[in-house]
């Protein structure tokens, strides 16, 4: 059986983990946002240049929107640890000159992704962000394309659900795809809503801002 201890060793590992510095143009930061009180895992695609930067899954615009999603606010998400975040690849991978992010290195997950959800708690609500979580996680049961999987939603609850990447370049796609605002974003938001329940407190004898369980 796990435990914290294994969890925060692992951790440990993956922070440390070196594994790309020959094929990145900068020095590796794995970015990896889990604790043991996690109940819900955003599995995305790989850190973007400013969470690179900021050392902290979703400070940009993408997490602007997936926060929308979800029905929190900046400071729950971060506050809460019962929000995960382990994307396919921890580290920036580098911008492509023709546009975008590179794909993430398939290297990350074959080193780390079977030991992290050995060690992870049971979740109860894994979002998988993006065709490369939804076809690590789905495999031969990811339909034709992302659009079609997670319009077939449905079929792989109640732990698991597909998603659209939140990023600036979807907007276009929510666009031509009102089902997904109208479907499955109420659906998400009430998960979400459970899982958090009871939300978390301010407590008065703390500082403004300062929030506990």
């Amino acid at each position: 059986m796990k435990t914290t201890s294994d969890l925060d060793q692992l951790l440990g590992e993956i922070r440390a983990c070196r594994a790309c510095a020959p094929y990145l143009p900068h020095t590796p930061r794995p970015v990896i946002w889990v604790f043991p009180e996690t109940k819900l895992l955003i599995c995305g695609q790989a850190p973007g240049r400013r969470v690179h930067e900021s050392g902290r899954p979703f400070t940009d615009p993408s997490g602007d929107r997936l926060r929308q999603w979800m029905g929190v606010d900046y400071d729950t998400f971060y506050a809460d640890h019962r929000i995960g975040v382990a994307a396919q690849a921890f580290c920036f991978p580098g911008t492509n000159p023709k546009g975008g992010d590179y794909p993430p290195p398939p290297r990350c997950a074959a080193l780390w992704r079977d030991r992290l959800f050995e060690t992870l708690p049971q979740m109860d609500l894994i979002l998988l962000v993006g065709s490369y979580s939804i076809d690590w996680f789905l495999g031969d049961r990811a339909k034709s394309n992302m659009t079609e999987t997670v319009r077939a939603w449905r079929e792989y609850g109640p732990q698991l659900l597909p998603l659209p990447h939140p990023s600036w370049r979807n907007t276009a796609w929510l666009k031509r795809n009102a089902w997904f605002e109208e479907d499955v974003v109420p659906h998400l938001g009430q998960r979400v809503s459970d899982i958090l329940s009871p939300p978390l407190s301010v407590r008065s004898d703390l500082p403004q801002g300062t929030m506990t369980l």
